[in-house]
């Protein structure tokens, strides 16, 4: 008989977040667009929900929503930057990895922004540290065909350093690279709303808009950055 009461309980609970879920996003899609995911949030009554790479927060039945930062006051973590950090797609960007790579710092940079060019000449300074950089051309025309070269080599990650370091240009991309995943990146930053570059994502949740100093960055790698981003 419990185990009978159970089941219809679990059968009911999953049918009203099914229910749940539908209306939320019969409400919410015709402001926000396609609802990529919806999930229980950390707090009872409301849902989070993902559209167009933005975290919102709803009530039951989508008739409010909510666009900002859920802080988990007691340990200061940035829920909602957290989550978009880890839902970042990955397979995307140029990886790069120095020692154990254990601090993990994700960037959107042009190859023709100069503060970029600094950041990645810093950033070899750190030994253990595994960077992912989005490229994000929105500099000039320029800065696509660089970008374009430099993710059509056979070494993506290779060639990106050397130019950004070395100022060693990649060679000219061939007409059978594939630049989906380029296309990809762009529509990730525009998403995002990143309108400059570098900008950086720390797993921790911050997000900071612009250069910072390797010194800085390290910081924020042993937990003194800011949660509430820069």
């Amino acid at each position: 008989m419990k185990k009978t009461l159970t089941a219809l309980a679990l059968t009911s609970l999953a049918f009203n977040v099914a229910a749940g879920e539908a209306e939320i996003k019969k409400a919410l899609e015709p402001r926000f667009g396609t609802i990529e995911k919806i999930t229980r949030a950390s707090i009872a009554g409301l849902w989070e929900v993902t559209a167009g790479g933005q975290i919102y927060y709803s009530d039951d039945k989508g008739g409010y929503a909510i666009l900002g930062n859920l802080i988990d006051m007691k340990t200061g973590k940035n829920l909602t930057a957290e989550r978009q950090f880890a839902a970042l797609p990955l397979d995307l960007a140029i990886k790069q990895v120095r020692g154990s790579g254990k601090n993990v710092l994700v960037t959107f940079e042009d190859p023709n922004c100069g503060y970029c060019k600094k950041l990645a000449t810093e950033l070899l300074a750190i030994k253990d540290i595994t960077v992912y950089t989005f490229l994000m051309p929105i500099l000039s025309e320029d800065s696509f065909e660089k970008s374009k070269a430099i993710w059509c080599s056979p070494d993506r990650s290779k060639a990106w350093i050397d130019y950004m370091t070395a100022n060693k240009a990649p060679s000219t991309a061939d007409g059978k690279c594939d630049l989906t995943g380029l296309g990809k990146s762009v529509s990730l930053g525009r998403k995002l709303r990143i309108n400059g570059t570098p900008a950086l994502f720390f797993a921790n949740g911050d997000r900071v808009g612009g250069y910072i100093p390797v010194e800085e960055v390290e910081k924020r790698f042993k937990g003194s950055g800011s949660v509430w981003g820069s």
